[in-house]
């Protein structure tokens, strides 16, 4: 099976490009975003040495739909998806801070409560909690946004007081974030989900607040399947979830967690196609649409040039 695991376009009035982690974006005449789903995976901030196939696919197409599903609580940056694997906006100027909000204490969240931890990202957390209960209300923890390494949890008040965004833009943010995660919850408990945290990222552009990036992919988010939560939860058992988390605890039960000395695990082919298989699962409880897999006889890379060029050109 291919996968998609560089790019190198080059399209008309383009200015720059960022090669991020999984997306690659394209700068074109500073107007417009080219945003390309690649198929690398990415787990303790390091890109694993193999593609995914149809993993960019399945990120892309998640994102699109949930950008149509929220566009009457937000403006957002999405103007059309020109091949399966991109997605066409507007150019805005992004926020260094991601919004991160959580319905349930899981995750970095729970091992930093486990550990004694209070208070995150300036809201404090009630005693007695245990591992996969819900919160009494969703919270939300931001984190200033890094190039590179770690992104740091900070809190409202640091964010406002830094300067790095204005209290009007926060509160405008803030108000986004909780609308968005709302919707995003009833969606999810439709398909018999539960929408437990995901992360969201906002830019400006002509003065208004943009939500922008992706939406509600189990890359940025975390899903528990709704049937049997109590159950586990009253035993202290792992929830059933639906998140890229599954290639985490892979990697840890391989000895990686990208600390000093450790050594990457080989990614097979035939690992590459459990996860792949694993995403298109996502894909179809997340949305409840059967995945159509692009399989043609083209390059991947030439058909995304020619898709996008030709979309390029129809705006002119």
């Amino acid at each position: 099976m291919k996968a998609l695991t560089t790019t190198d376009f080059h399209f008309e009035r383009q200015k720059s490009v960022y090669h991020g982690k999984v997306r690659d974006v394209y700068n074109i005449n500073d107007d417009l975003m080219v945003m390309v789903a690649t198929d690398r995976i990415s787990a303790f901030d390091v890109i694993l040495p193999k593609g995914i196939p149809f993993k960019g696919q399945v990120l892309n197409q998640i994102a699109a739909k949930f950008l149509d599903a929220t566009s009457d609580i937000c403006p957002n940056w999405k103007l059309a998806t020109p091949d399966p694997m991109v997605t066409v906006g507007l150019k805005c100027e992004g926020f260094r801070v991601e919004m991160i909000i959580r319905s349930i204490l899981t995750g970095s969240a729970w091992r930093e409560y486990k550990n004694g931890c209070r208070e995150l990202c300036g809201v404090k957390l009630p005693d007695g909690m245990k591992e996969n209960e819900r919160f009494p209300e969703p919270i939300i923890t931001p984190t200033t946004k890094a190039d590179e390494g770690h992104d740091l949890n900070i809190s409202r008040e640091e964010i406002i007081a830094q300067g790095i965004v204005s209290e009007e833009d926060y509160k405008v943010m803030e108000d986004y974030t909780r609308k968005l995660f709302k919707r995003g919850q009833m969606i999810a408990e439709k398909q018999g989900l539960i929408l437990v945290d995901t992360k969201y990222e906002f830019g400006k552009r002509d003065g208004k607040v943009y939500l922008i990036d992706e939406i509600h992919t189990p890359d940025s988010s975390r899903y528990f399947y709704a049937e049997g939560y109590e159950e586990k939860l009253a035993k202290g058992e792992p929830q059933r979830q639906l998140s890229k988390e599954f290639v985490r605890q892979w990697l840890i039960e391989h000895d990686f967690m990208n600390e000093p000395g450790q050594v990457m695990p080989e990614i097979t082919d035939e690992y590459a196609k459990s996860v792949s298989d694993r995403y298109i699962e996502l894909y179809e409880h997340i949305i409840g649409e059967r995945f159509e897999k692009v399989t043609d006889d083209d390059d991947i890379a030439q058909r995304i040039e020619r898709n996008v060029s030709e979309y390029l050109a129809s705006r002119k």
